[in-house]
Protein backbone atom coordinates (compact mmCIF):
# COMPACT_ATOMS: atom_id res chain seq x y z
CA UNK A 1 0.00 0.00 0.00
CA UNK A 2 2.72 2.58 0.75
CA UNK A 3 4.80 1.53 -2.29
CA UNK A 4 1.62 2.50 -4.19
CA UNK A 5 0.91 5.91 -2.42
CA UNK A 6 4.51 6.83 -2.75
CA UNK A 7 4.45 5.76 -6.81
CA UNK A 8 0.71 7.83 -7.20
CA UNK A 9 2.64 10.70 -5.11
CA UNK A 10 5.43 11.32 -7.29
CA UNK A 11 4.64 10.24 -10.89
CA UNK A 12 4.14 13.11 -13.54
CA UNK A 13 2.87 14.13 -16.65
CA UNK A 14 6.12 13.76 -18.10
CA UNK A 15 6.59 10.70 -17.43
CA UNK A 16 2.98 8.97 -18.68
CA UNK A 17 4.30 11.09 -21.95
CA UNK A 18 7.44 10.15 -22.10
CA UNK A 19 6.08 6.43 -21.45
CA UNK A 20 3.57 6.68 -24.44
CA UNK A 21 5.55 8.23 -26.59
CA UNK A 22 8.09 5.67 -26.51
CA UNK A 23 5.31 2.83 -26.44
CA UNK A 24 3.95 4.38 -29.74
CA UNK A 25 6.91 5.17 -32.29
CA UNK A 26 8.70 1.73 -31.30
CA UNK A 27 11.99 3.21 -30.79
CA UNK A 28 13.36 5.85 -27.91
CA UNK A 29 15.09 8.04 -30.58
CA UNK A 30 11.70 8.66 -32.63
CA UNK A 31 10.03 8.98 -29.43
CA UNK A 32 12.82 11.97 -28.36
CA UNK A 33 12.03 13.59 -31.90
CA UNK A 34 8.44 13.84 -31.12
CA UNK A 35 8.36 14.75 -27.54
CA UNK A 36 11.57 17.46 -28.93
CA UNK A 37 13.79 16.22 -26.00
CA UNK A 38 17.56 14.43 -26.55
CA UNK A 39 17.73 11.09 -26.12
CA UNK A 40 19.52 10.93 -23.02
CA UNK A 41 16.53 13.02 -21.08
CA UNK A 42 14.33 10.98 -22.27
CA UNK A 43 16.23 7.62 -21.14
CA UNK A 44 16.38 9.30 -17.80
CA UNK A 45 12.59 10.10 -17.76
CA UNK A 46 11.45 6.47 -18.60
CA UNK A 47 14.53 5.37 -15.96
CA UNK A 48 12.42 7.16 -13.35
CA UNK A 49 9.08 5.83 -14.44
CA UNK A 50 10.44 2.59 -14.03
CA UNK A 51 12.19 2.58 -10.61
CA UNK A 52 9.13 4.24 -9.41
CA UNK A 53 7.30 1.20 -11.07
CA UNK A 54 9.55 -1.42 -9.52
CA UNK A 55 9.37 -3.27 -12.38
CA UNK A 56 10.45 -2.85 -16.36
CA UNK A 57 7.98 -1.10 -18.86
CA UNK A 58 10.34 -2.08 -22.18
CA UNK A 59 12.59 -4.69 -23.00
CA UNK A 60 15.37 -2.54 -25.17
CA UNK A 61 17.47 -4.15 -27.86
CA UNK A 62 19.00 -3.67 -31.44
CA UNK A 63 14.80 -3.40 -32.92
CA UNK A 64 13.86 -0.69 -29.90
CA UNK A 65 11.66 -0.78 -27.47
CA UNK A 66 8.75 -3.56 -26.59
CA UNK A 67 6.17 -3.59 -23.88
CA UNK A 68 6.89 -6.05 -21.26
CA UNK A 69 3.34 -7.49 -19.50
CA UNK A 70 3.78 -5.18 -16.89
CA UNK A 71 4.41 -2.22 -19.49
CA UNK A 72 0.94 -3.07 -21.22
CA UNK A 73 -1.14 -3.29 -18.48
CA UNK A 74 0.48 0.09 -17.07
CA UNK A 75 -0.22 1.60 -20.88
CA UNK A 76 -3.69 1.18 -20.42
CA UNK A 77 -4.05 3.02 -17.28
CA UNK A 78 -1.21 5.93 -18.80
CA UNK A 79 -3.66 6.33 -21.62
CA UNK A 80 -6.51 7.01 -20.21
CA UNK A 81 -4.78 9.92 -17.43
CA UNK A 82 -3.78 11.76 -20.40
CA UNK A 83 -7.21 11.21 -22.44
CA UNK A 84 -8.95 12.69 -19.37
CA UNK A 85 -6.78 15.54 -18.58
CA UNK A 86 -7.11 16.08 -22.67
CA UNK A 87 -11.07 16.42 -22.37
CA UNK A 88 -11.02 18.10 -19.02
CA UNK A 89 -8.96 21.29 -21.27
CA UNK A 90 -11.53 21.25 -23.92
CA UNK A 91 -14.58 21.24 -21.75
CA UNK A 92 -13.17 24.49 -19.91
CA UNK A 93 -12.72 26.35 -24.01
CA UNK A 94 -15.42 29.05 -24.26
CA UNK A 95 -15.68 27.96 -27.96
CA UNK A 96 -16.53 24.57 -27.24
CA UNK A 97 -20.34 24.86 -27.80
CA UNK A 98 -19.43 25.44 -31.42
CA UNK A 99 -16.55 23.01 -32.23
CA UNK A 100 -17.40 20.58 -34.52
CA UNK A 101 -18.17 17.12 -33.37
CA UNK A 102 -15.05 14.75 -33.02
CA UNK A 103 -14.58 11.69 -33.50
CA UNK A 104 -10.86 10.13 -32.52
CA UNK A 105 -10.04 6.62 -34.76
CA UNK A 106 -6.90 4.55 -34.32
CA UNK A 107 -5.51 2.85 -37.04
CA UNK A 108 -2.76 0.46 -38.53
CA UNK A 109 0.06 2.43 -40.64
CA UNK A 110 -1.14 0.03 -43.43
CA UNK A 111 -4.75 0.66 -43.53
CA UNK A 112 -4.18 4.78 -43.15
CA UNK A 113 -1.67 4.50 -46.07
CA UNK A 114 -4.39 2.14 -47.93
CA UNK A 115 -7.90 2.04 -47.68
CA UNK A 116 -8.34 5.18 -45.28
CA UNK A 117 -8.39 7.69 -47.16
CA UNK A 118 -11.20 7.00 -49.79
CA UNK A 119 -13.47 6.55 -46.85
CA UNK A 120 -12.63 9.83 -44.94
CA UNK A 121 -13.89 11.37 -48.01
CA UNK A 122 -16.62 9.51 -48.44
CA UNK A 123 -17.64 9.62 -44.53
CA UNK A 124 -17.66 13.66 -44.58
CA UNK A 125 -20.04 13.71 -47.60
CA UNK A 126 -22.36 12.25 -45.11
CA UNK A 127 -20.73 14.12 -41.92
CA UNK A 128 -19.09 17.51 -42.94
CA UNK A 129 -19.08 19.30 -39.41
CA UNK A 130 -16.78 16.12 -38.08
CA UNK A 131 -13.21 16.51 -36.80
CA UNK A 132 -11.71 13.35 -37.32
CA UNK A 133 -8.27 12.74 -35.56
CA UNK A 134 -6.53 9.75 -36.92
CA UNK A 135 -3.72 8.02 -35.03
CA UNK A 136 -1.81 5.38 -36.93
CA UNK A 137 -0.08 2.77 -34.38
CA UNK A 138 1.48 -0.26 -34.10
CA UNK A 139 -1.90 -2.88 -33.48
CA UNK A 140 -0.67 -4.01 -29.52
CA UNK A 141 -0.84 -0.04 -28.87
CA UNK A 142 -4.08 0.52 -31.15
CA UNK A 143 -5.65 -2.10 -29.01
CA UNK A 144 -4.74 -0.73 -25.73
CA UNK A 145 -5.97 3.05 -26.57
CA UNK A 146 -9.32 1.60 -27.46
CA UNK A 147 -9.76 -0.22 -24.35
CA UNK A 148 -8.93 2.87 -22.70
CA UNK A 149 -11.57 4.97 -24.54
CA UNK A 150 -8.71 7.04 -26.99
CA UNK A 151 -10.64 6.08 -29.46
CA UNK A 152 -14.17 5.02 -30.73
CA UNK A 153 -13.28 3.01 -33.83
CA UNK A 154 -10.12 1.14 -34.83
CA UNK A 155 -9.08 -0.45 -37.27
CA UNK A 156 -6.50 -3.71 -36.56
CA UNK A 157 -5.52 -7.20 -36.64
CA UNK A 158 -7.17 -9.91 -34.03
CA UNK A 159 -4.28 -10.87 -31.33
CA UNK A 160 -4.15 -13.02 -28.30
CA UNK A 161 -7.32 -13.36 -26.32
CA UNK A 162 -6.03 -11.49 -23.12
CA UNK A 163 -5.37 -8.69 -25.64
CA UNK A 164 -8.36 -8.21 -27.06
CA UNK A 165 -10.61 -8.45 -23.82
CA UNK A 166 -13.17 -6.16 -23.31
CA UNK A 167 -13.36 -5.28 -27.23
CA UNK A 168 -15.64 -6.48 -30.26
CA UNK A 169 -14.17 -7.31 -33.82
CA UNK A 170 -15.70 -7.42 -37.08
CA UNK A 171 -13.39 -9.01 -39.73
CA UNK A 172 -13.32 -7.05 -42.76
CA UNK A 173 -10.93 -9.01 -44.83
CA UNK A 174 -8.00 -11.44 -44.63
CA UNK A 175 -4.70 -8.97 -45.53
CA UNK A 176 -1.79 -11.08 -47.56
CA UNK A 177 1.90 -9.97 -47.89
CA UNK A 178 2.78 -8.92 -51.56
CA UNK A 179 6.37 -7.82 -52.62
CA UNK A 180 6.33 -5.22 -54.98
CA UNK A 181 9.09 -3.21 -56.69
CA UNK A 182 8.77 0.03 -58.82
CA UNK A 183 7.58 -0.63 -62.67
CA UNK A 184 10.87 -0.54 -64.35
CA UNK A 185 12.93 -2.48 -61.70
CA UNK A 186 15.40 -4.73 -63.60
CA UNK A 187 14.45 -7.79 -61.65
CA UNK A 188 10.63 -7.63 -63.81
CA UNK A 189 12.92 -8.13 -66.67
CA UNK A 190 13.82 -11.54 -65.61
CA UNK A 191 11.99 -15.07 -64.87
CA UNK A 192 10.97 -13.74 -60.91
CA UNK A 193 11.39 -16.14 -58.20
CA UNK A 194 12.02 -15.34 -54.52
CA UNK A 195 15.16 -16.16 -53.91
CA UNK A 196 16.18 -13.92 -56.80
CA UNK A 197 14.22 -10.80 -56.03
CA UNK A 198 16.35 -11.00 -52.67
CA UNK A 199 19.42 -10.94 -54.82
CA UNK A 200 18.32 -6.73 -54.13
CA UNK A 201 17.89 -4.70 -51.53
CA UNK A 202 15.10 -5.01 -49.53
CA UNK A 203 12.26 -2.83 -47.22
CA UNK A 204 10.86 -4.95 -44.62
CA UNK A 205 8.37 -4.53 -41.12
CA UNK A 206 10.49 -5.00 -37.80
CA UNK A 207 10.46 -8.08 -35.94
CA UNK A 208 7.52 -8.62 -33.81
CA UNK A 209 5.19 -7.77 -35.96
CA UNK A 210 2.54 -9.59 -37.96
CA UNK A 211 3.63 -8.35 -41.77
CA UNK A 212 7.35 -9.95 -40.55
CA UNK A 213 5.97 -12.84 -39.10
CA UNK A 214 4.45 -13.29 -42.33
CA UNK A 215 7.63 -12.46 -44.05
CA UNK A 216 9.76 -15.19 -41.65
CA UNK A 217 7.28 -17.93 -42.50
CA UNK A 218 7.53 -17.34 -46.29
CA UNK A 219 11.29 -17.14 -46.54
CA UNK A 220 11.74 -19.99 -44.26
CA UNK A 221 9.26 -21.93 -47.18
CA UNK A 222 11.41 -21.58 -49.69
CA UNK A 223 14.37 -21.62 -48.08
CA UNK A 224 15.67 -18.29 -48.32
CA UNK A 225 17.03 -15.54 -46.05
CA UNK A 226 17.19 -11.70 -46.21
CA UNK A 227 20.26 -10.40 -48.10
CA UNK A 228 22.35 -7.47 -46.29
CA UNK A 229 20.69 -5.22 -47.54
CA UNK A 230 18.13 -4.55 -46.27
CA UNK A 231 15.72 -1.50 -44.44
CA UNK A 232 13.28 -2.66 -40.92
CA UNK A 233 10.44 -0.13 -41.02
CA UNK A 234 7.19 0.27 -39.61
CA UNK A 235 6.85 3.45 -41.49
CA UNK A 236 4.75 2.86 -44.57
CA UNK A 237 5.46 6.01 -46.23
CA UNK A 238 9.19 5.37 -46.06
CA UNK A 239 8.70 2.25 -47.78
CA UNK A 240 7.19 3.52 -50.29
CA UNK A 241 9.24 6.00 -51.30
CA UNK A 242 12.19 3.51 -51.29
CA UNK A 243 10.02 0.98 -53.08
CA UNK A 244 8.79 3.84 -55.89
CA UNK A 245 12.35 5.53 -56.51
CA UNK A 246 14.66 2.91 -56.23
CA UNK A 247 15.18 -0.87 -56.70
CA UNK A 248 14.44 -2.04 -53.22
CA UNK A 249 12.14 -5.05 -52.89
CA UNK A 250 8.89 -4.30 -50.42
CA UNK A 251 7.23 -6.87 -48.37
CA UNK A 252 4.01 -4.87 -47.78
CA UNK A 253 0.72 -5.89 -46.20
CA UNK A 254 -1.66 -6.03 -49.54
CA UNK A 255 -4.00 -3.13 -48.01
CA UNK A 256 -1.17 -0.60 -48.24
CA UNK A 257 -0.53 -1.06 -52.04
CA UNK A 258 -4.21 -1.47 -53.61
CA UNK A 259 -4.34 1.89 -55.24
CA UNK A 260 -0.37 1.76 -56.55
CA UNK A 261 -0.74 -1.55 -58.07
CA UNK A 262 -4.39 -0.33 -59.53
CA UNK A 263 -2.71 2.77 -60.85
CA UNK A 264 0.63 0.87 -62.17
CA UNK A 265 2.47 2.98 -59.33
CA UNK A 266 4.11 -0.23 -58.23
CA UNK A 267 4.04 -4.03 -59.75
CA UNK A 268 3.53 -7.03 -57.50
CA UNK A 269 6.00 -9.81 -58.13
CA UNK A 270 4.42 -13.25 -58.59
CA UNK A 271 5.19 -14.69 -55.17
CA UNK A 272 2.93 -16.52 -53.54
CA UNK A 273 2.68 -15.39 -49.49
CA UNK A 274 2.75 -17.57 -46.36
CA UNK A 275 -1.03 -18.83 -45.52
CA UNK A 276 -4.39 -17.38 -45.57
CA UNK A 277 -3.26 -13.66 -44.00
CA UNK A 278 -4.08 -11.63 -41.29
CA UNK A 279 -7.52 -11.17 -40.04
CA UNK A 280 -7.93 -6.93 -40.15
CA UNK A 281 -11.32 -5.76 -39.04
CA UNK A 282 -13.13 -3.27 -36.78
CA UNK A 283 -12.52 -2.85 -33.63
CA UNK A 284 -14.66 -0.88 -30.81
CA UNK A 285 -14.87 -1.22 -26.81
CA UNK A 286 -17.70 -4.26 -26.05
CA UNK A 287 -20.75 -2.60 -24.68
CA UNK A 288 -19.89 1.16 -24.91
CA UNK A 289 -22.47 3.48 -26.28
CA UNK A 290 -21.18 4.61 -29.94
CA UNK A 291 -21.86 8.63 -31.45
CA UNK A 292 -23.51 9.48 -34.94
CA UNK A 293 -20.25 10.17 -36.19
CA UNK A 294 -18.79 6.27 -34.98
CA UNK A 295 -21.79 4.75 -36.74
CA UNK A 296 -21.51 6.29 -39.92
CA UNK A 297 -17.75 5.95 -40.09
CA UNK A 298 -18.48 2.02 -39.78
CA UNK A 299 -21.12 1.82 -41.70
CA UNK A 300 -19.02 3.46 -44.57
CA UNK A 301 -15.82 1.53 -43.51
CA UNK A 302 -18.39 -1.66 -43.99
CA UNK A 303 -19.61 -0.18 -47.09
CA UNK A 304 -16.61 0.66 -48.93
CA UNK A 305 -15.33 -2.76 -48.03
CA UNK A 306 -18.31 -4.65 -49.92
CA UNK A 307 -17.97 -2.29 -53.07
Amino acid sequence: MEKNYLFNQRIRLRHLHTFVAVAQQGTLGRAAEVLSLSQPALSKTLNELEEMAGARLFERGRLGAQLTTAGEQFLTHAVRILDALNHAGQSLSPMAARDPTVLRIGVLTTVALGMLPSILERFHQQQPRTLVQVATLHNNVLLAGLRAGEFEVGIGRMAETEMMTGLTYELLFLESLRLVVRPEHPLLSDNVTLSRALNWPVVISPEGTAPRRIADAMLKDHGCRLPDAVVETSATSLARQLALRYNYVWFVPSGAIKDDLLHNALAALPVASHGPGEPVGIITRTGAPLSRSAEVLMATIRKSHSG
